[in-house]
């Protein structure tokens, strides 16, 4: 669910910019020896009006923040794709890409932590029965760290800002019928799929999830949550977004990624600062949105991520691992391990 630049009057703050914002605050690490597998986390180089450049040293500087950081997954994010050949394919290029990161990683020379230990690529599935030839090149570019797909569903009529540029998804792509069949390839293949939804679409999850009750589905970005107009009474919106939770929780083939709340389409307006917030002031805000993540589905189904780069526009990533630290203070350790780390190492079949 990548973000446009124009959010706020041009308050989007670019790559480079905010490394030295966010360099504005510093916290030692709370609970510095748990595990952690981060579940969701992306990698690109794009022009400086997009994006910039993120890449295994931009990871590495920014998870060398004093958290045990031991492996991550790297979600698709339509980077590094194929320049020529058949469209449907160009995407196996991101796979190959993050597959090389993962290789880079694997050598040592970046740390003890196993970045993109886990890849989520990304295969158009309104091809079909047609999608199985792409997948079948996604598994083998990624040399046994392919998990799964995650096709972007995320559409909304409300604002603009949201629903803007190439990764807008046709509106109901849930229950489309060619959707589904292309759906159906990824159980054939033993893949997983990162379910990207707005808080108003998830009946539609709950629908594709009666139609395939044993595929294995992750939530991403604790369902999508909105704060910015015309989703910005965040009282009514989080009664509605709470709802549709507690009746996705009753689908034990379904798992939630509890973070992206750090997203400018969440309307918390922490990027507008002129330094950034302090885990205390993340943790006040979030903690209602992960205690009904976590009461909803169980530890066994909840993992906590980072969605980095793309949270960073409201604050580090270590001050974003102590914000949730501290929602989570009041866990058993085996409770702690399950959020930081085994129920992704599960659900993404690491053996980290």
């Amino acid at each position: 669910m990548a973000q446009s630049p124009e959010f706020r009057g041009n308050a989007y703050r670019k790559l480079a910019e905010l490394n030295t914002w966010t360099k504005q605050r510093h916290e030692a690490a709370l609970e510095p020896e748990l595990p952690i597998l981060d579940p969701h986390h992306h990698l690109w180089d794009l022009e400086p009006g997009r994006g910039g450049r993120y890449l295994i040293h931009e990871l590495v500087e920014d998870i060398g923040t004093g958290h045990n950081i031991v492996a991550t997954v790297f979600i698709e994010v339509r980077a590094m794709y194929r320049a020529d050949g058949p469209t449907p394919m160009q995407s196996v290029g991101e796979v190959e890409f993050a597959n090389g990161v993962a290789a880079m990683s694997a050598s040592g020379r970046y740390g003890a932590s196993r970045l993109c230990a886990g890849i989520v690529g990304n295969a158009d599935l309104r091809l079909g029965d047609q999608v199985k030839p792409v997948l079948e090149a996604l598994i083998a570019a990624g040399n046994g760290r392919l998990r799964g797909i995650r096709h972007s569903m995320a559409w909304d009529t409300g604002n603009a800002q949201i629903s803007k540029g190439k990764r807008a998804a046709p509106r109901h792509l849930a229950l489309d019928p060619t959707f589904r069949q292309g759906f159906a390839c990824l159980q054939q293949l033993g893949l997983s799929f990162d379910a990207g939804l707005y808080y108003p679409q998830l009946p539609e999850l709950v629908d594709l999830l009666r139609a395939f009750p044993n595929a294995n589905v992750i939530l991403v970005h604790a369902g999508g949550p909105l704060g910015i107009p015309p989703h910005d009474k965040r009282e009514e919106v989080f009664a509605i977004w709470r709802d549709h939770i507690r009746e996705l929780a009753q689908f034990p083939n379904l798992s939630v990624k509890v973070g992206g709340l750090g997203m400018l389409n969440c309307g918390w307006d922490f990027h507008l600062r002129d330094a950034p917030p302090s885990s205390e002031e993340l943790a006040a805000a979030w903690r209602p949105y992960v205690e009904v993540c976590i009461e909803a589905f169980g530890v066994s189904r909840c993992m906590m991520e980072s969605n980095f780069p793309v949270d960073k526009q409201s604050c580090g990533y270590g001050v974003l691992w102590n914000a949730l630290k501290r929602i989570t203070q009041g866990c058993s350790a085996a409770e702690k391990a399950a959020l930081y780390h085994d129920t992704a190492a599960r659900i993404y079949r690491l053996a980290v």
